[in-house]
């Protein structure tokens, strides 16, 4: 009859058993550990050891799978394959795997496979942006166009700055745009901006242009820095009324219709009030011209709340060709060009004043008006200008000639405001 235990003995067996506990969970700690850097560093042999000693988590034998389907020096879809089936006989579940899985038998030409793979990608994860796309490629790749195209509009529905990327590779297959704009794009406003952009990098304007008017029936609310890459696009293709009412649509999205310009003035922004500059009809301010810097001032002005500041260093004596601003102007037009002045300590023989220069056309005279210099108080510097037949675009810039002295250093301040360029009438055809 076995004897009962003492309350010493039960003890020390307890304590021996939460040792065993103990050294048994500090190797799966351990083997687990060791396992996880192993797969850290990226290598085949690495790869292999963390399967081995983690051989029931999925996630070794996954990346294990990848290398062999994209390591360009080692491939083997094969054996990605046999990885990556098990890994989802240990988790079913994973649509990255099943993704890979459906690319890896597309690559060895087994397409029913490849589809099985990619619908079981869907069931797991039916929201996903990245299955839709990669599963409406492969559609894609198939001829299956329509079943791509509604793929691929989830994806972008899913995640919009996939639109670039879709309109794109879709036009390679169907070159109808509306089309694809009809059944690719979903009709959301930051889709629509990188389909723009993109295929304005690309040099298909008019089909930026198509992508812009689905833009502009949504009536979005949009930065106006939006519209500079197309606008300067339609201008080099010499589409003027394009560029034009894609510019006044930007400023109606962007609620800058309404900036206070001078009475009948066509020039935006010709008091500096927006501070944007750089792109489409606005202001564009020269970059990297030693001797001068160029900023809006809140504190001088001839009306509203800001004007243009020029300070001149005192260092070189420089030709400065801006800040410029092109104008969309009507053929046979004549304007009446104005612009208020103010310097202060200004030297040299050159002073500051402005030129009007048509763009793009040579039918058209280059106009200068008087400048300032010294210190004088605000002062408005005016001329007239008539363009061709030809002209669309006038460019308007501060001026300052070189000196004719060459050591005679251009020194103090200039301030611009309410710059402003008013038709007056249209010239008679000419017989």
């Amino acid at each position: 009859m076995a004897m009962p235990l003492s309350s010493t003995g039960r003890r020390g067996m307890l304590l021996a058993l939460a040792f065993a506990v103990a050294i048994f969970l500090a190797y799966l700690s351990i083997r687990a550990a060791l396992a996880e850097e192993f797969s850290e560093r990226q290598t085949l042999k690495d790869y292999e050891r963390a399967t081995r000693l983690e051989p029931g988590e999925f996630r070794y034998w996954y990346l294990l799978g990848r290398y062999w389907q994209f390591n360009l020096e080692d491939m083997d879809a094969s054996r990605a394959i046999r990885a990556y089936r098990t890994a989802l006989a240990l988790n079913p579940h994973d649509a990255e795997v099943w993704l890979d899985l459906g690319t890896a038998y597309e690559s060895e030409g087994d397409i029913p496979a490849a589809r099985d793979a990619f619908l079981h990608a869907k069931r797991a994860y039916p929201l996903s942006a990245e299955v839709s796309w990669r599963y409406g490629n492969f559609l894609l790749r198939q001829g299956e166009w329509d079943a791509a195209f509604l793929e691929i509009r989830h994806a972008v529905e899913a995640d919009p700055k996939r639109a670039a990327e879709a309109l794109s590779r879709t036009l390679r297959a169907e070159p109808n745009i509306d089309l694809l704009l009809d059944r690719v794009l979903p009709p959301d406003s930051t889709a629509y901006l990188y389909a723009i952009w993109d295929q304005t990098n690309e040099g298909h304007t008019e089909n930026a242009y198509k992508v812009w008017k689905r833009l502009a029936a949504l009536r979005p609310r949009l930065n106006l820095g939006d519209s500079f890459t197309l606008v300067g696009a339609l201008r080099r293709d010499r589409k003027y009324l394009e560029a034009r009412q894609v510019w006044e649509q930007a400023l109606a999205f962007s609620g800058l219709s309404g900036i206070p310009s001078p009475a009948g003035s066509i020039l935006w922004d010709g008091g500096f009030e927006s501070r944007i500059v750089g792109g489409g009809f606005a202001w564009i301010f020269p970059e990297g011209i030693r001797g001068v810097q160029v900023s809006i001032d809140s504190h001088e002005k001839h009306s509203g709340g800001h004007s243009l500041q020029l300070f001149f260093t005192g260092k070189y004596n420089l030709h400065l060709e801006g800040p410029c601003h092109d104008v969309p102007v009507e053929p046979l037009t004549t304007y009446r060009f104005s612009a208020w002045v103010r310097t202060q300590a200004l030297t040299t023989d050159q002073g500051i004043r402005f030129q009007l220069r048509p763009w793009a056309a040579k039918d058209s005279p280059t106009t200068v008006t008087s400048d300032l210099r010294g210190t004088q108080p605000w002062t408005l510097l005016e001329t007239s200008w008539t363009s061709g037949m030809e002209t669309h675009e006038l460019q308007v810039c501060a001026l300052r000639y070189s000196s004719r002295e060459a050591d005679d250093k251009i020194q103090g301040i200039a301030w611009l405001d309410d710059v402003a360029l008013v038709p007056l009438a249209a010239e008679p055809a000419k017989p």
